[in-house]
């Protein structure tokens, strides 16, 4: 009998550009010697719900789709207790956490890197009851992901996570918050925040600052602080794209647990995708939590 591996694939990521690769996908995987057992999502879950029920019958399992459908089973890994080697073949629009393990757009070169490469511990983060894989995020922009239309997303890659921002820039709200970390509380007003393990976050690299390694067990973390004025406001975004730090509109650093309290629910999102609103977040380093391949 052959190795078993199981290939979870969102149709819909990315253009649908697997439809036209997925024979030479499994043609991989075939000529690697495993027997592959192919699901197809249909909705959002499927593929947390068919990894935690399925996960411990196969050598590999394997995601293609944008870094939620890899959200979805990494989380579906650890609801279900597995630490079965994780291959992903990157096909949505931003692919993030996929540019930060080197991983190519080539999808039939991805799978053949899948079969043929090595094992990486990764670090994933737990926010409160739930996982994320390369980011928890709040404020300004973050809702955009998971507002903005599969087609759409499809159309305009990661630029349509900034055109649907921009739309927002009229009503900024900010988030009084007390943040502690390794035995330091800030209070102040955010407008944005993110918990990171990955170069890019949103297509943008080096965001997230330099020399970022994703297995040493610590998050680089972003808090900008509500402008005064528009000018402010400007400079700020200037800054992230031009991937400067301005310490006077913005908090970086790097830990491996944090604490976030507000007096009012705050909507977060893991991975691009819906993570609730919450008063009270916990954020914990899950130091090389996952198995991932990568180029050997």
């Amino acid at each position: 009998m052959g190795k078993r591996l199981l290939f979870i694939y969102n149709p819909k990521a990315g253009k649908a550009k697997i439809r036209n690769q997925l024979a030479d996908i499994l043609d991989v995987f075939a000529k690697a010697g495993y027997e592959t057992t192919v699901f197809p999502t249909q909705k959002r879950g499927d593929a947390r719900q068919i990894t935690m029920e399925r996960c411990g019958e196969f050598e590999m399992v394997v995601c293609s789709g944008g870094d939620g459908t890899l959200d979805e089973t990494v989380n579906g890994m650890i609801a279900g207790g597995f630490k079965t080697p994780l291959g992903y073949i990157p096909a949505g629009s931003t692919n993030d956490f996929g540019g930060s393990l080197g991983l190519p757009k080539n999808m039939a070169r991805a799978a053949e890197i899948i079969v043929e490469g090595k094992n990486f511990p990764c670090d994933i983060g737990a926010f409160n009851e739930d996982v994320f894989v390369y980011v928890a995020a709040f404020g300004l922009f973050t809702e955009v992901s998971y507002e903005t239309e599969q087609d759409v997303k499809n159309m305009l890659g990661h630029m349509a996570y900034v055109l649907e921002g921009v739309k927002r820039l009229s009503s900024v709200k900010s988030f009084p918050m007390r943040v502690n970390c390794q035995d330091t509380l800030i209070v102040d007003d955010f407008i944005f925040g993110m918990v990171t393990n990955s170069v890019s976050v949103g297509g943008f690299k080096k965001i997230t600052g330099t020399d970022v390694k994703l297995d040493d067990g610590l998050f680089e973390v972003t808090l900008i602080k509500n402008p005064k004025n528009p000018i402010e406001l400007n400079n700020i975004l200037v800054s992230l794209m031009n991937h400067k730090v301005d310490t006077s509109v913005m908090y970086t650093f790097r830990t491996d647990k944090i604490f976030f309290e507000s007096t009012e629910p705050v909507a977060w999102t893991l991975d691009g995708e819906n993570g609730g609103a919450h008063k009270s977040v916990v954020i914990e380093n899950i130091c090389k939590g996952i198995e991932i391949r990568v180029k050997g």
